[in-house]
């Protein structure tokens, strides 16, 4: 498994669960390191979360983390060409409904790592999203609530997590808004820093699982 992933995966569900261990944390690693298409793992991860509904939360990001790996371990193991390849372009249409926008975060602070640089909302946007750009209008409608709201990076968690709770139920990005707007924040908190956070949640569960998963895998 690729590391930053299995540390996002670890202080995802540190944070989530309270317990640095688990057994079903042990399921998912079992699911990442397998040697199974990509498919299969994606059904082996469904029933992992199927079988353990109080982690049901963190299916779709999980999915995302499932993406990831795939691309910076599995996808080295096959031809050079397959993500250009039938097959890949009929799971991409199988799996257009799986996971979240948190899946472009995670590919941008890879980006990031792979450039030594540090990640910042402003580049995410201009220059990974290109959404200035006439023919990516599809990512500018999809980030429109955090392309409006990019003066919260001079604010405090609190006017973050305001803005968030009063964000249109029909926002494609309202349920991650609050982890992702925080992580371009400060993605280096202090325990108060994390403690503020959470106070400021509305789904501590879920928004700070989310958290941690960016911040343990930007380390």
């Amino acid at each position: 498994m690729d590391k930053q992933v299995e540390l996002a995966i670890s202080e995802a569900l540190q944070q989530f669960e309270g317990s640095s261990t688990s057994e079903f944390k042990n399921t998912i690693a079992t699911v990442f390191n397998s040697d199974k298409d990509f498919m299969a793992k994606v059904d082996a991860l469904d029933e992992a979360f199927d079988n353990a509904p109080k982690y049901d939360a963190l299916r779709e990001v999980f999915f995302d983390l499932l993406m990831v790996n795939f691309f910076s371990e599995d996808v080295n193991k096959l031809e050079e060409d397959y993500l250009e390849s039938p097959e890949w372009e009929a799971i991409e249409d199988e799996t257009i409904d799986r996971g979240t926008e948190l899946l472009n975060v995670l590919l941008y602070i890879r980006e990031c790592r792979d450039e030594d640089i540090k990640p910042e909302l402003e580049d995410f946007l201009k220059e990974f999203l290109l959404v200035d750009e006439d023919e990516f209008q599809d990512e500018y409608r999809i980030y429109e609530d955090i392309i409006a709201h990019q003066i919260l990076m001079e604010s405090n968690f609190a006017e973050i997590g305001r803005v968030a709770k009063n964000l249109d139920d029909s926002s494609e990005i309202k349920d991650i808004f609050y982890p992702v707007m925080a992580f371009f924040y400060q993605s280096n908190p202090t325990p108060n820093d994390l403690e503020e956070f959470l106070k400021n949640s509305s789904d501590t569960e879920f928004e700070g699982a989310v958290y941690k998963l960016l911040l343990g895998f930007n380390k």
